[in-house]
Protein backbone atom coordinates (compact mmCIF):
# COMPACT_ATOMS: atom_id res chain seq x y z
CA UNK A 1 0.00 0.00 0.00
CA UNK A 2 1.78 3.25 -1.24
CA UNK A 3 1.61 6.09 0.92
CA UNK A 4 1.86 3.81 4.33
CA UNK A 5 3.66 5.47 7.02
CA UNK A 6 6.73 2.63 8.05
CA UNK A 7 6.55 3.53 11.00
CA UNK A 8 3.62 2.02 11.84
CA UNK A 9 2.73 -2.11 10.98
CA UNK A 10 -0.11 -3.11 9.15
CA UNK A 11 -2.36 -3.03 13.01
CA UNK A 12 -1.23 0.26 13.11
CA UNK A 13 0.82 0.29 15.74
CA UNK A 14 3.97 1.80 16.23
CA UNK A 15 6.73 -0.37 15.53
CA UNK A 16 10.52 1.78 15.89
CA UNK A 17 12.38 -1.70 15.81
CA UNK A 18 11.20 -3.02 12.50
CA UNK A 19 11.10 0.86 11.12
CA UNK A 20 15.15 1.03 11.78
CA UNK A 21 15.68 -2.08 10.26
CA UNK A 22 13.96 -1.57 6.98
CA UNK A 23 15.23 2.77 6.90
CA UNK A 24 19.29 0.64 7.13
CA UNK A 25 18.10 -2.03 4.34
CA UNK A 26 17.28 0.72 2.56
CA UNK A 27 20.25 3.22 3.42
CA UNK A 28 22.64 -0.33 2.47
CA UNK A 29 20.70 -0.90 -0.67
CA UNK A 30 21.14 3.14 -1.99
CA UNK A 31 24.67 3.40 -1.09
CA UNK A 32 25.40 0.15 -3.38
CA UNK A 33 23.43 1.38 -6.13
CA UNK A 34 25.70 4.39 -5.86
CA UNK A 35 28.70 2.30 -5.51
CA UNK A 36 27.19 0.72 -8.96
CA UNK A 37 26.87 3.65 -10.64
CA UNK A 38 30.30 5.18 -10.21
CA UNK A 39 32.12 1.96 -10.96
CA UNK A 40 30.16 1.09 -14.12
CA UNK A 41 31.31 4.94 -14.84
CA UNK A 42 35.02 3.98 -14.27
CA UNK A 43 34.77 1.14 -16.24
CA UNK A 44 33.48 2.83 -19.14
CA UNK A 45 36.06 6.09 -18.80
CA UNK A 46 39.01 3.38 -18.99
CA UNK A 47 37.64 1.59 -22.10
CA UNK A 48 36.83 4.85 -24.01
CA UNK A 49 40.63 6.19 -22.76
CA UNK A 50 42.45 2.95 -23.70
CA UNK A 51 40.65 3.79 -27.14
CA UNK A 52 38.27 1.16 -27.06
CA UNK A 53 34.63 0.96 -27.30
CA UNK A 54 31.94 -0.92 -25.37
CA UNK A 55 29.76 -2.88 -27.66
CA UNK A 56 27.59 -4.90 -24.87
CA UNK A 57 26.13 -4.63 -21.58
CA UNK A 58 28.31 -5.02 -18.19
CA UNK A 59 26.89 -7.02 -16.20
CA UNK A 60 28.26 -7.50 -12.44
CA UNK A 61 27.76 -9.76 -9.24
CA UNK A 62 28.17 -8.10 -5.46
CA UNK A 63 29.75 -10.76 -3.90
CA UNK A 64 28.25 -10.30 -0.33
CA UNK A 65 24.91 -9.94 -1.39
CA UNK A 66 24.38 -11.93 -4.76
CA UNK A 67 22.93 -9.14 -6.40
CA UNK A 68 23.27 -8.90 -9.80
CA UNK A 69 23.16 -5.20 -11.77
CA UNK A 70 23.22 -5.07 -15.95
Amino acid sequence: MSGRNPMFNSSGCKDPTAYSAIGNVIKEEKELDKRVHNLISVLKFIIDWAGFELIGRIEIRHKKSGREFR
